[in-house]
């Protein structure tokens, strides 16, 4: 039986020949020319003027973090359902993470929530555009004017979505994007960062780069930073997955629009939501199913057995040992109902960009006999 993975890209000819020219001709006076052409493209797609490459979106968070100068005694909001990614930047700066709920149809931050969780500490909020949708930001932009916040908006799943008109990545002050080979747009590991502030770039220049000023050669640290680069082998991987993302975010449409054909009608499945006016890149297609079923590990164990890969929506980070002790997660555990209960019993179904039809049929046909046993 043909086991079928979880994730996956879409690797053409394109990639293939910019990766070979990269390694072959991207050295000496030519080290960076990946670079510069994958940064380009990004903003441009993005309709900002700067784009960073980077090895991670985790590095992405930290410089953001670090350039607007959030440090020990701040405190920054995140939501409860993400990948740790978008929180564990915030103890490296020395500030203190504090989970608010998500929405029960976005399954993204929730601005009710936010405003709960406000502070006189409090000096940004960090909203995730979780599985490629993404929050309600005319109302978190609104509560951070309020309390004068900054936004960092972790876009790690959402290359390619879009929303009333803007893409992802463009809501906050900077926005963060990782290249993982999961994700839509790939470079194997990696990321960007974006902005439109012009001090917040020149901050991060020299903080990815030890310290060190653009364009210096007599190798004068102005302080201590960090090493936060890219390959040009993963620049030209980039470059070339930027220049067919309209494609690529169309293939996860067609994907997500077979499940929906799979699953839609079944009353007790719960399937991404797209609100007006936006255009999702259904990073993952997740399944928040009911109760009897056993929870997220036994379906995950069950569609294993039929050869289906999958993944568990996030638990909630104050659910996790590595938050268990901490204040902010307490408080957490009593309040987030949404992110506890979504959390329980939600899977992400295979969404590789190789899928084929009868590949989504098997997997819809297999939730359905699990459905079905009462």
């Amino acid at each position: 039986m043909k086991r079928i993975p979880v994730s996956g890209p879409s690797i053409s000819e394109k990639e293939i020949a910019y990766v070979t020219d990269a390694v072959t001709n991207a050295w000496y006076a030519n080290a960076n020319v990946y670079h510069e052409r994958f940064e380009r493209a990004f903003a441009e797609y993005h309709g900002v003027r700067h784009a960073v490459a980077l090895p991670s979106c985790t590095s992405a968070l930290h410089l953001s973090l670090l350039a607007l100068g959030i440090g020990p005694g701040d405190e920054v909001i995140v939501p409860d359902s993400t990948w740790i990614a978008s929180a564990a930047p915030i103890q490296y700066v020395g500030a203190t993470a504090v989970f608010a709920d998500i929405d029960p149809q976005s399954w993204c931050l929730s601005a009710e929530s936010v405003e709960a969780y406000v502070t006189p500490r409090t000096r940004a909020m960090i909203p995730v555009d979780l599985y490629g949708n993404v929050p309600d930001y005319a109302a978190l932009q609104a509560i951070a004017r309020r309390h004068d916040l900054a936004v960092i908006e972790d876009a790690a799943e959402a290359a390619g979505t879009w929303s009333h008109g803007r893409p992802a990545g463009t809501f906050g002050a900077t926005g963060t994007f990782s290249f993982h080979g999961s994700k839509t747009l790939t470079t194997g590991e990696g990321g960007m960062l974006i902005t439109d502030d012009d001090a917040i770039h020149q901050r991060v220049l020299v903080l990815r780069d030890h310290g060190r000023a653009p364009g210096d050669t007599m190798f004068m640290n102005r302080e201590v930073g960090y090493k936060y680069k890219m390959s040009s082998m993963q620049a030209a991987l980039g470059l070339a997955q930027t220049e067919r993302i309209e494609e690529l975010v169309a293939r996860k449409r067609v994907i997500f629009g077979w499940y929906r054909e799979e699953l839609g009608d079944c009353e007790e499945v719960m399937l991404n939501h797209e609100a007006e006016g936006v255009r999702s890149s259904y990073w993952m297609t997740t399944a928040i199913l009911p109760d009897r079923l056993g929870g997220k590990a036994e379906v995950i164990r069950r569609l294993a057995g039929e050869g289906i890969d999958c993944r568990p929506f996030f638990s909630p980070l104050s659910s996790l040992e590595a938050y268990a002790q901490t204040q902010p997660a307490s408080m957490a555990r009593e309040c987030n109902m949404v992110a506890y209960r979504l959390g329980a019993h939600g899977v992400n179904l295979p969404s590789g960009l190789n899928l084929e039809r009868n590949d989504v049929a098997r997997v819809g046909a297999a939730v359905r006999e699990l459905l079905s046993q009462r």
